[in-house]
C-alpha cells in the first residue's frame, strides 16, 4: 500500500510521526518525486545509519577487548562464558565487516578508541588496578580478530 502524499510540510511530519515520514520518504523515493523530499532530514537518518555501524564496531570492540583482557590477566578464571563471549563478539564483527567492508579501514582506530574503556571495564570486573593493563592495546588488530587467538 502507497503512502499518499500528506497535506502537511516533510519537516512537521517528521518532528511528528518519524515511522510515518520515514514511509511517506520511501514512497517519495520510489516514486522518483525528489522534489517533494524532506532532504534535510534525509541526509541526517543517512549519516545516522552510518554512525550506527561504527558505533556498534566500536561497542563490540570494547566488549571483546575486555574479554580478551580478562583471559590473559586471569587465568585461573577462565571460563566458558568468557570464551563464548570472544567468539560471538568476533563473529558478529565478522557479519558487521560482510555487511559494511569499509569498516574494516576504520579497525585501528576504533581499537584506540575503545582501549582505555575495555581497561576500565576488565579492572572493574577482575578487581586488578587499571595500572596492571597495558597502556597500548597489546593485541593488534588482526589477533583481536582471529577466531584462533586466545592470549
Amino acid at each position: 500500500m502507497a503512502a499518499e502524499p500528506l497535506p502537511r510540510p516533510a519537516g512537521k511530519l517528521y518532528e511528528e510521526d518519524f515511522v510515518e515520514w520515514a514511509e511517506e520518504t520511501a514512497h517519495l523515493l520510489r516514486s522518483g518525486r525528489f522534489d517533494q523530499l524532506d532532504v534535510e532530514h534525509l541526509v541526517e537518518e543517512v549519516e545516522a545509519m552510518a554512525g550506527r555501524d561504527r558505533r556498534e564496531l566500536d561497542s563490540r570492540l570494547e566488549v571483546l577487548i575486555h574479554h580478551l583482557l580478562k583471559w590473559q590477566q586471569q587465568p585461573e578464571k577462565r571460563s566458558g562464558s568468557w570464551k563464548s563471549t570472544i567468539f560471538s563478539q568476533r563473529a558478529a564483527i565478522r557479519r558487521l565487516f560482510e555487511q559494511s567492508p569499509s569498516l574494516r579501514r576504520r579497525l585501528t582506530q576504533s581499537v584506540a578508541a575503545v582501549y582505555r574503556d575495555a581497561v576500565n571495564g576488565a579492572a572493574a570486573e577482575t578487581g586488578l588496578p587499571e595500572d596492571s593493563f597495558p597502556a597500548e592495546c597489546p593485541f593488534p588488530p588482526a589477533q583481536i580478530l582471529d577466531p584462533a587467538f586466545l592470549p
